[in-house]
C-alpha cells in the first residue's frame, strides 16, 4: 500500500510543472516592431542592401572581400516600377528618390554597379507584401508533452492500484 501511495504522491507532485516564472497576470501589449523592406545580392565584387523607406530607395554597397564602402560608384536601378540612378548620400550609400510608393508584392531588381575598373550587374527581390503571421509560441508543444506524460503517470499508477486491490479480494 505504501507503494501505491508513494506513486500516486509522486504522480501529483510531478503535474505540478513549474513553468519559468511567468506571470499570468494581464497580458503584455504585442510587440510592434516592422522591419522595412529589404532586397540583398551579393557577387563576387559587391555585395548590396536595399532598403525601402518611405519614398526612397536607400543602397548600401560594399566590396564583397573586405566589407569596405563603395564610394564613388554609378548605382543604376531597374525593375519593379523603379528605373534610374541612385545619387550617393554618403560612402558607400545611394539613394534612389521615387515617384510613388511601391504596391505590396515582390519585385524583381536589377543592380547595375560601376565603381573605377569593376562592374557588375546584380539581381535582387524587394519584397513589399505583408509578414508572415508569427509562430505558436515555442514552449506550447512542451506543455502538452508534460501534462500528457503526467496523465499516463496517473493512468499506470490507477491500473496498479486496482490490480493490487483484485489481488487481495481474490487471496
Amino acid at each position: 500500500m505504501r507503494r501505491i501511495v508513494a506513486v500516486v504522491s509522486f504522480a501529483v507532485a510531478f503535474s505540478a510543472y513549474g513553468h519559468g516564472d511567468e506571470d499570468h497576470g494581464a497580458a503584455p501589449p504585442p510587440v510592434t516592431q516592422s522591419m522595412a523592406p529589404r532586397a540583398v545580392a551579393a557577387s563576387e565584387e559587391f555585395e548590396v542592401v536595399a532598403v525601402l523607406e518611405d519614398k526612397h530607395l536607400v543602397v548600401y554597397v560594399d566590396r564583397y572581400a573586405s566589407n569596405e564602402p563603395v564610394a564613388g560608384a554609378k548605382v543604376e536601378i531597374e525593375g519593379g516600377g523603379l528605373q534610374g540612378v541612385a545619387a550617393e548620400s554618403a560612402p558607400g550609400t545611394y539613394l534612389l528618390n521615387l515617384a510613388a510608393a511601391l504596391p505590396p508584392a515582390r519585385h524583381g531588381l536589377t543592380i547595375s554597379i560601376e565603381a573605377g575598373d569593376s562592374a557588375d550587374l546584380l539581381t535582387a527581390t524587394l519584397d513589399t507584401s505583408t509578414a508572415a503571421p508569427a509562430a505558436s509560441p515555442a514552449h506550447f508543444r512542451s506543455a502538452w508533452v508534460v501534462w500528457g506524460l503526467a496523465a499516463l503517470l496517473l493512468l499506470v499508477s490507477g491500473a496498479l492500484l486496482a490490480a493490487r486491490r483484485r489481488k487481495q479480494k481474490g487471496l
